[in-house]
């Protein structure tokens, strides 16, 4: 039975010994903290006392480290590493490391933990050792309580034995079977609590030594922030490169035209004529390609009648039937329907260039506080964001506002692409919907 194994388990005498060296740790963890930070306290008075508080701070941060390390040897616990040490900006040198070390909450944290490891220490140590220490006596009195007799004055192992009545005395097979039995059920209990105590020092460990909430929020949006520079950016350079080598290229080649049928008005005119004539389609294709940026950028029927037109728009020039259902009774603001159009233009694109499907559907709706996307086709699948394809990218631009991309796309079809954004209502001197 599983039940019969759990003591012999290896993760059991993980746990276990984990559970035991808490203390020891947690006393040199105590006295580091207790002393340390008394001492440098009373120092404050002095120049020595905040650097050798830092210096202390320090040394419990090596020892949360170390914990973690050992919760993930013995207790198979991935703490992540906390924030590194962060100086202001700007500042270099000792003063500037000694003031990040007390600002630190990392530090403080681990300082905590130090304090708390004793009284914990204390309990789980006491625990593990009473309950190990009596089961496996009583398990194994069998193996040895006929060395009792022979080497000490006692008969054997009993129940007041001191008395005048002589007490109990356990030499009976079926009495040192009977406490065996008792010592397997104290083991049995014991790698219970064993396991027991072991979640809460994975819940001490993960929450006063690794990174905080905070820290962690702080981190995302920074890797957010790095992503939307980076597409801003990249956005910026297509812009300048399309505005280059398409409008701009061809409005100088137009100037250039009219420069010469002005010349040749004179002289010329039916030349002149022709001319002109060429250079008025050539505006014609400028402001196409004029307008086909400004729709990159921001297209004017999305600003003007909301997402359901503009999706349909989009829809009309994919080279797959598309099927729109857009069932907002409000319009989002206007950051977060310029996201959503853009992911369903993208993801569009894809169903036109990779997918091999018959018909696709884009479906928009409002989930809570979450306005939701969603494009399926019937194509041949194996759509996978993993694979450093555009959908990676798409899928970071949406995390960026706290954004989710769910992809189900199995070999062979049907894909089906979820996009969730938060919703964000349109402020009242926006546009009414439409």
């Amino acid at each position: 039975m599983n039940v019969l194994r759990l003591p012999f388990a290896a993760r059991t005498w993980r746990e276990g010994l984990h559970l035991l060296l808490n203390l020891p740790l947690g006393i040199a963890g105590f006295v580091v903290a207790v002393t340390g930070i008394s001492v440098s306290a009373g120092l404050l008075v002095t120049f020595v006392g905040l650097p050798l508080m830092a210096v202390v701070l320090l040394l419990l941060r090596f020892f949360g480290r170390f914990e973690r390390g050992r919760a993930r040897l013995l207790l198979g616990a991935e703490v992540p590493e906390p924030e590194p040490l962060r100086l202001r900006e700007g500042r270099s040198g000792p003063l500037a490391w000694m003031g990040a070390m007390l600002r630190s909450n990392v530090s403080w944290r681990s300082t905590a933990y130090a304090l708390l490891r004793l009284p914990w220490g204390v309990l789980t140590f006491s625990a593990v050792t009473a309950l190990w220490a009596a089961g496996w006596g009583a398990l194994t009195l069998p193996l040895w309580s006929w060395t009792i007799p022979r080497y000490t004055d006692d008969p054997g192992v009993g129940i007041n034995t001191d008395g005048e009545g002589g007490g109990w005395i356990w030499d009976a097979p079926w009495e040192l079977a009977l406490v065996a039995v008792v010592g397997l059920l104290l083991l049995i209990l014991g790698a219970w609590v064993v396991r027991g105590l072991a979640v809460v020092d994975r819940v001490l460990v993960g929450g006063l030594l690794g990174p905080s909430s905070a820290a962690t929020r702080m981190w995302q949006l920074e890797s957010d922030r790095s992503v939307v520079v980076d597409a801003s950016a990249a956005d910026l350079r297509r812009i300048e490169r399309d505005l280059h080598d398409g409008a701009q290229a061809r409005l100088v080649a137009l100037a250039m035209d009219l420069g010469l049928a002005k010349e040749k008005l004179t002289e010329d005119p039916e030349t002149a004529a022709r001319m002109v004539d060429e250079a008025h389609g050539e505006v014609k294709l400028a402001l196409q390609e004029l307008r086909d940026l400004a729709r990159g950028i921001h297209p004017a029927i999305l600003t003007d009648r909301g997402l359901g037109p503009a999706l349909s728009s989009v829809a009309s020039r994919c080279t797959v039937p598309v099927a729109v259902d857009v069932e907002l009774a409000h319009r989002p603001a206007q950051a977060i329907e310029g996201i959503a159009y853009f992911t369903a233009s993208e993801l569009l694109q894809n169903v036109s260039k990779h997918s091999g499907a018959r018909h696709a559907n884009v479906d928009v709706w409002r989930a809570g506080d979450r306005l939701m996307l969603q494009i399926t086709d019937d194509g041949h699948g194996g759509a996978d964001a993993t694979a450093g394809s555009g959908l990676a990218g798409l899928a970071e631009r949406l995390a960026a506002v706290d954004g989710l991309l769910a992809i189900t796309s199995p070999a062979g079809g049907p894909t089906t692409v979820t996009a969730a954004l938060p919703w964000r209502d349109r402020s009242a001197t926006a546009a009414p919907a439409r």
